[in-house]
């Protein structure tokens, strides 16, 4: 008797136990896929940090090269005052001669002393003996003024011709006038022209020439592009030339924030980022041509104001000994106005680095003065005139760019969402690809819950309960307790993974509604991202119209000598 209660007391134990292994196998279980949520939590969160960081470095490094940039433009320009610092005193003196000749304030013993000392500080620079020869030349001393003449001639007979051409027209002698432009153009090959000659074209739209002189410059300028377009493979030449400068106007912005969605789960976004901006092109060629063609341009007030202009433009801003300082100086502008973004920078200053060649023919002339006045130093009477002789290149490359464009959007959209991945072209496949997605969750959850069961160690140990039940009618009490506990033991494993199943059903059903609504985000996203292309891509019907209504003819100002004829709104 006392043996059978030791055996009871013993099988107590052994079924406490069992409940407490069971306990303690469910805890393990639960803290399992507490710590399977929590690495899938873990690793959402490292994805974001490594974006963030990612962003992070991104945005230091932009500061850090704005920042450069910034020094780096300080030291350009004061390396250009440091170092051509004579020539600054030279050119400052140009247009300083010329206004004290003209109110006969300064006696001519002081210009010639001026002038002189500005030769011995200059040793190189074409610009002191030409004003040596023009000093001479209002001091009425022929010998000195042919000397120094001469001398401007050897340094840079080019710039030296066309400075005495706007000296002759300010004074009003239009046979000299047309007498050093005959001589400039004699020097011209329109296939290697230098930067200063968009000053003749200046001078030109501007009406700064007297009209038998502009006449004989615009027929110079139409023989130039006979000789131009009589070249094999011009014509492609330009289609390509105005592609490049319309280009140079495309935006490079971010349209992330407008689409989240489709910038965070489909592969095709940094593509779809591309093609919003090369559509976008089409506004800002718009905008840029209606800034030319938009509003009057009154003439300056009279011929010296607007030679003194045209002078101080030649010699402050078309030496060629400055262009390599003044190439630095251009990027550190474009890498400011971007932002730091140093590479989006280097592009811009590739697309318009034409414009800072020393040698360019007259069509790429045009090209520069048209889309990059700030690096040509042109007005916009210069624009109207480059844009109205070069209409037909430009709608030729505009329709270039505009087919380049088009084709570069994606016609297919591809989207990844939580392992899952579909294709869209406008959105209009909705109910298949719910149903795709509905599909790959599906099949996901039922491979999920089928690895939820009975593995064959619970088989065996429910066969093996069950025997002992069984030979427990002659074996007495013990088999029949042992095999109770591992039926017991068997039903809470039971529960345990019926609960997990539960569990699993419930992530699904959160992540089968997170994942359609995502799907539906993405879908809506893509439907307005093409009306937005679409739109930008109308505005190139409008480009097209504006310079189709543009004509040569319309945008020459009248000569000083005459009635002037303001430009009005194109």
């Amino acid at each position: 008797m006392a043996e059978r209660i030791i055996q009871a007391a013993d099988l107590s134990n052994i079924l406490g136990s069992l409940r407490n292994l069971q306990g303690d196998i469910g805890t393990v279980s639960g803290q399992v896929d507490s710590v399977g949520r929590e690495l899938n939590q873990t690793r959402a969160e490292l994805s974001r940090l490594e974006q963030a960081f990612a962003d992070f470095v991104a945005s230091d490094l932009k500061a850090k090269e704005l920042a450069l940039a910034e020094t780096r433009q300080v030291k350009v320009r004061q390396e250009l005052d440091t170092t051509y610092e004579f020539y600054g005193i030279v050119r400052r003196q140009a247009t300083g001669i010329l206004q004290a000749s003209d109110i006969q304030l300064v006696r001519t013993e002081t210009l010639r002393s001026a002038t002189e000392e500005l030769m011995i500080s200059a040793p190189r620079y074409w610009l002191a003996p030409a004003l040596v020869a023009l000093s001479a030349w209002l001091g009425d001393n022929r010998e000195l003024a042919e000397r120094a003449l001469a001398e401007a001639i050897r340094r840079d007979d080019e710039k030296t011709s066309l400075f005495f051409a706007l000296i002759a027209r300010r004074a009003g002698r239009n046979e000299l006038n047309r007498t050093w432009l005959d001589r400039y153009f004699g020097l011209q090959d329109p296939f290697k022209l230098d930067r200063q000659t968009v000053i003749m074209v200046d001078a030109l739209a501007n009406g700064v020439f007297g009209a038998e002189v502009a006449l004989h410059c615009t027929k110079r300028i139409a023989d130039w592009i006979d000789e131009l377009s009589a070249r094999a493979g011009f014509v492609e030449a330009q289609r390509n030339q105005w592609g490049r400068a319309l280009l140079s106007k495309a935006p490079n912005e971010d349209h992330g924030n407008r689409y989240s969605h489709l910038k965070r789960m489909s592969p095709t976004w940094p593509e779809l980022n591309r093609a919003i901006n090369g559509v976008a092109m089409h506004a800002a060629v718009l905008a840029h041509f209606e800034g030319v063609f938009q509003g009057e341009i009154r003439p300056a007030a009279s011929v010296l104001v607007a030679v003194d202009d045209l002078l101080s433009k030649l010699v402050t801003r078309f030496d060629d000994e400055e262009l390599p300082l003044r190439r630095q100086e251009e990027l550190c502008r474009l890498i400011i106005e971007e932002g730091g973004d140093r590479r989006e920078a280097q592009k811009r200053f590739d697309l318009q680095s034409a414009a800072l060649d020393e040698e360019v023919d007259f069509t790429q002339l045009l090209t520069n003065a048209a889309m990059h006045p700030e690096v040509s130093h042109v007005t916009r009477a210069t624009q109207r005139f480059a844009v109205a002789h070069s209409r037909d290149w430009i709608l030729d490359g505009h329709a270039d760019v505009t087919a380049k464009a088009r084709m570069a959007v994606p016609a297919d959209v591809h989207l990844e969402i939580e392992g899952w991945q579909g294709v869209t072209q406008d959105g209009s496949n909705e109910t298949d690809l719910l149903r795709s997605l509905e599909d790959e969750i599906a099949a996901r959850e039922a491979r999920d819950l089928a690895a939820i069961k009975f593995s064959a160690k619970h088989w065996l140990g429910v066969a093996l309960s069950v025997a002992l039940i069984l030979g427990s009618v002659s074996a007495g009490i013990v088999p029949l307790l042992l095999g109770g506990a591992g039926l017991l033991w068997a039903y809470l494993t039971h529960r345990q993974l019926e609960t997990k199943r539960a569990n699993v059903k419930a992530n699904y059903a959160k992540l089968r509604q997170q994942a359609g609504d995502a799907l539906r985000a993405c879908l809506a996203e893509v439907v307005e991202l093409r009306r937005d292309v679409a739109a930008r891509d109308d505005v190139s019907v409008r480009v097209t119209q504006l310079l189709e209504g543009i004509s040569p003819e319309q945008h020459v100002l009248s000569s000083h000598d005459s009635v002037r004829r303001v430009m009005l709104k194109a």
